[in-house]
């Protein structure tokens, strides 16, 4: 009964709906149905609605035609003057007809005066614009290592906002070894896929897997859409931790600081997580010694330098290394590191003298061995190769041997121990590192004597001046000799070299002082008989064998006024000094009544007679030259003089302790005639008496005169080996610091002169180019320009001086006596 109530209410309401649509149709002349395609362009035309529904264009703007919408962005509007539908902007089916197959839009049109409504349908017809998206663009998976092939992992679906067969039509898998893909077909909720895995997964491997799976539309050509899939293994602890290297070796310089990296080990575990953790520390098996040098950074398996690393000690460590991951049953790995230790030339050369002479004979042949020595450096390679050596400068060299590192001290040159009796010698060992390090060792040599030097005199030859009458017995000088040498070999003995064949009598009587060589004399010496002599003395060395050397003593005899003068004339037959002079009465002031000679055999000062008047009975009637001897008148005689006078005439010389003699003339006064004839037989008598005297003294003068020279003739030879120095150290002059025995100055006038004997000092120069019995000594005072002062000698007895500089001229007389001295013509001559 229900049923047919309900069935009944149906049928009304079908009936209803029937009568309001026929009502709205027969307000509506007909509808019209066009079709366009999606996203084409604002202002494509649809259709000519006014031409197809048959109105009139001329009344659609006055009847009002339009298309009656909600929409403020309606998607057609129609032209009032032509009819004609247009597009008003792009159409999206997919976003106006979202998940229908059809896409129909229904538009009403209204005409008023009358009301008209036209229906107007508008297929939006799909375009294939949209590609297939998934809801993820990556989608990551974590499978475990474990999971057996055969498993299934259901993917998110692709959606494609098209539809029909512009919809997602097939999906696509990358090509991969572990899995393939399945489609699940769910009908209108579209194609599910489904990854399976066909092959076990290995993290070790392949720790991900990217795959891309592609999902594909029905268009033509059809559009895609991609999803990446990551696929991440999980990790099982499967696998030991492997080091990087087979071998780790590694070069490390000694020394290296604390805390230095020496290498840094490195080991992987394929696992994941803590099974992949490796931790780093040295193996059971490592010498505890080890760890005092070296520790390892458990993190990072660097070895760092613990302590000092010494290559001497040992040149290379094996550590064993043990590296393990963190699982819960952790797997560990060991692996051997070798550090070669590199030598750095820390270490200097050591040298050790293993034999040594410290006494080498300095007349050793060069090459003789003085000592052997060893060098070590306990580096090694270039930084232990050793080069020795000693100083150019000395004698000695380095000679190596055929043993590595040893040498041997040879002498290179011969030695001289009086040259140097030492050598401090410093060696010095250098190695080939760089920077390169050395050592130094000194050692001192001494150089032995050996007897290779004769004794040396201080002066060759000796000269030496003694004065006559010494004291027999008494040292008068001395010989000195040094000898370079030492101990017995510089020990010196003298002796006189008495040479009897030559007739040299006079060495009998000098004795020497074998010890320091004082010479002693046996005898007084007599200047009047000896003057000069010579000879030899040896000096010998008391080495074996032994050395000797000689040196030339000359000895020089000084005189001493040991001699009276004696009177020459006149001497009477009796041999007293007395004679008789007869002159004439009448005879003028100035006559020569006789002249006394005398003589004295010393010379120079003691030599050098002054006459005097001791007694005369007139003073006025005589005088006597004192220089000559002569005796003149002074006055004419008178009628009351006397006929006789004697006359005591006093010769003495000028020694320090003067000697003298006398002499007695009696001068007679006669008349003319008797003093003629007595004259006559007189001068007969006294041409006799003064040949023969004259003829002795020519005699003695020359053989003194030829001694003095042969003694000149030897200074002068000894002066010219010997740097020659013309001005005398013995005047006390300030252009002559020497001094002489005696002088005698006098004035003459505006002249200065100074008479000087011959008693000389030691060192007294002997000038070249004088007379036998003279000595010239130069005045430095001659750069005034003046003149030279010059002497000369006119024979041996006589000497004549030319003073022509202002100040002073000295002479030095020797050998010869002279008796006057006067005045001619502004020279001086002594007689």
């Amino acid at each position: 009964m229900e049923q047919r109530r309900c069935e009944a209410q149906r049928a009304r309401r079908r009936w209803v709906a029937f009568m309001v649509t026929l009502l709205l149709w027969s307000m509506a002349s007909a509808q019209i149905r066009y079709s366009i395609s999606e996203e084409v362009n604002e202002g494509t035309v649809v259709g000519n609605i006014a031409k197809d529904l048959g109105l009139d264009r001329s009344t659609l703007k006055d009847r009002k035609y339009r298309i009656v919408s909600s929409s403020t962005d309606p998607l057609f509007h129609v032209n009032q003057n032509d009819g004609i539908l247009y597009v008003s902007r792009k159409i999206d089916r997919e976003e106006v007809c979202e998940r229908s197959s059809t896409c129909l839009i229904n538009l009403k049109t209204v005409l008023e005066n009358p009301l008209e409504v036209h229906y107007v349908g508008v297929e939006v017809l799909d375009v294939n614009d949209h590609s297939p998206s998934f809801p993820e663009k990556e989608k990551r998976l974590e499978i475990s290592e474990s999971v057996l092939p055969g498993a299934r992992f259901q993917l998110q679906a692709s959606r494609d906002p098209d539809g029909g067969h512009f919809s997602v039509q097939q999906y696509k898998l990358s090509h991969n070894d572990h899995f393939r893909l399945e489609i699940k077909d769910k009908g209108e909720d579209g194609k599910i896929p489904i990854l399976v895995l066909q092959k076990s997964l290995d993290r070790e491997a392949v720790r991900s897997h990217s795959l891309v799976l592609t999902a594909l539309d029905g268009g033509k050509p059809p559009k895609s859409g991609d999803m990446n899939i990551r696929v991440d293994v999980l990790d099982v602890n499967d696998n030991t931790p492997i080091f990087s290297k087979d071998v780790y070796s590694v070069m490390l310089d000694e020394n290296a600081p604390v805390g230095t990296t020496v290498i840094q080990v490195n080991a992987t575990d394929l696992d994941d997580g803590p099974n992949g953790d490796v931790v780093y520390s040295f193996g059971n098996s490592v010498n505890r010694r080890l760890f005092k040098l070296f520790e390892i950074n458990s993190s990072t398996g660097e070895i760092i330098v613990k302590d000092l690393i010494d290559y001497e000690n040992k040149d290379k460590y094996e550590i064993e290394i043990q590296a393990s991951d963190k699982g819960l049953a952790p797997l560990t790995t060991e692996k051997s590191v070798i550090i070669k230790i590199v030598d750095v030339n820390d270490n200097a050369p050591e040298i050790e003298v293993t034999s040594f002479s410290s006494s080498i004979p300095e007349d050793s042949r060069p090459g003789t061995t003085v000592a052997l020595i060893s060098v070590s450096d306990l580096d090694s390679g270039l930084n232990g190769k050793v080069i020795c050596s000693v100083g150019e400068d000395v004698p000695f060299a380095l000679s190596p041997s055929l043993q590595d590192n040893m040498y041997s001290l040879v002498t290179k040159s011969p030695l001289d121990r009086e040259k140097q009796p030492q050598y401090v010698l410093t060696i010095v060992a250098k190695d080939a590192g760089q920077p390169s390090l050395s050592s130094k060792k000194t050692i001192s040599v001494v150089v032995s004597d050996v007897n290779d030097n004769s004794p040396e005199f201080s002066l060759s030859p000796y000269t030496y001046y003694v004065t006559e009458n010494n004291a027999p017995g008494a040292s008068v000088f001395s010989v000195r000799a040094s000898d370079r040498d030492e101990t017995d070999n510089a020990l010196i003995s003298y002796h006189i070299l008495r040479d009897v064949s030559e007739g040299n009598k006079l060495t009998s009587f000098l004795n020497i002082n074998s010890e320091n060589g004082d010479i002693l004399a046996l005898k007084g010496f007599d200047f009047e008989t000896l003057k000069t002599f010579h000879f030899h003395v040896v000096a010998s060395d008391s080495g074996t064998p032994s050395l000797s050397s000689n040196v030339t003593v000359n000895v020089f005899i000084l005189d001493q006024n040991d001699n009276a003068p004696v009177i020459l004339y006149p001497l009477s037959a009796n041999g007293s000094a007395e004679g008789v002079e007869e002159i004439p009465r009448n005879v003028n002031a100035g006559h020569l009544v006789t002249k006394v000679r005398a003589y004295d055999a010393d010379i120079g000062y003691n030599g050098w007679l002054l006459f005097s008047l001791q007694e005369v009975t007139d003073h006025s009637l005589f005088g006597l030259d004192r220089y000559t001897g002569q005796i003149r008148t002074l006055r004419s005689f008178t009628e009351t003089d006397e006929a006789e006078h004697k006359l005591v005439i006093l010769v003495k010389d000028n020694g320090n302790v003067s000697l003298s003699a006398t002499a007695t003339v009696i001068v007679k006064a006669v008349e003319p005639k008797e003093a003629f004839a007595a004259s006559d037989v007189k001068s007969a008598a006294k041409d006799e008496e003064e040949n023969n005297v004259a003829l002795y003294l020519i005699i003695t003068l020359g053989s003194v005169s030829t001694l003095f020279l042969i003694s000149i003739i030897v200074l002068i030879v000894m002066q010219c080996s010997k740097p020659t120095d013309y001005s005398s150290k013995y005047l006390q002059d300030a252009n002559y610091d020497g001094t002489l025995c005696h002088s005698i100055q006098y004035r003459s006038g505006d002249r200065r002169y100074m008479l000087v004997g011959p008693r000389m000092s030691i060192g007294s120069t002997i000038v070249p180019g004088s007379n036998g019995n003279t000595l010239v000594v130069p005045d430095r005072r001659r750069a005034s320009g003046e003149g030279a002062d010059i002497l000369r000698g006119s024979h041996a007895g006589r000497l004549v001086l030319s003073a022509t500089h202002r100040d002073a001229v000295l002479l030095v007389l020797c050998a010869t006596p002279f008796r006057t001295m006067k005045s001619l013509y502004g020279k001086t001559v002594l007689e």
